[in-house]
């Protein structure tokens, strides 16, 4: 005889909650795979790059809800890292546009494979059961993650 549990569905502060202390542990196990010589903030801008190439400083600036100088102060180290490139507008000569150079996309590239092998560790000691379901729930997720945010981008495209 199968004994089926009855779970009452979830509210949504108690996914919260588990749900900001899963993302908490990703930072551990990111923080592990990486060899980062960004910062939080620079990655920060180098992902909204990437996404978004080409963009001006005020542009950038509002995208990371900074003001100008810091965002061109981080722009400085991450062009002096040649992770980010500047490039006269074609439209405009007296503005300034940024784009992810290719070391950029190596560093976000390499990034992202370090974190994935860390998160394959942790799913293989799940139940695949819990693992599907898992994964369903993520993609639920994003689903309702990209109706509440218009400049957010679909899963096919990645961010670190």
């Amino acid at each position: 005889m199968t004994v089926t549990v009855f779970r009452p569905r979830p509210e949504p502060a108690e996914v919260a909650r588990v749900t900001s202390t899963a993302a908490e542990l990703l930072e551990v196990l990111w923080g592990r795979a990486s060899t980062a010589p960004a910062s939080a903030s620079q990655l920060r801008v180098l992902l909204v790059l990437e996404h978004q190439g080409g963009i001006n400083l005020r542009t950038l600036a509002d995208a990371l809800a900074s003001t100008p100088p810091s965002t061109s102060r981080l722009c400085d180290r991450l062009v002096a890292a040649g992770f980010v490139e500047r490039v006269v507008s074609p439209a405009d000569r007296r503005e300034v546009r940024l784009h992810l150079s290719g070391r950029g996309r190596a560093f976000l590239a390499d990034l992202r494979v370090r974190r994935e092998e860390e998160l394959q560790a942790v799913l293989a000691l799940m139940p695949v059961a819990k693992r599907a379901a898992l994964l369903e729930g993520l993609e639920a997720f994003c689903a309702a993650a990209l109706r509440m945010d218009g400049d957010a981008r679909p899963p096919g495209d990645r961010t670190a």
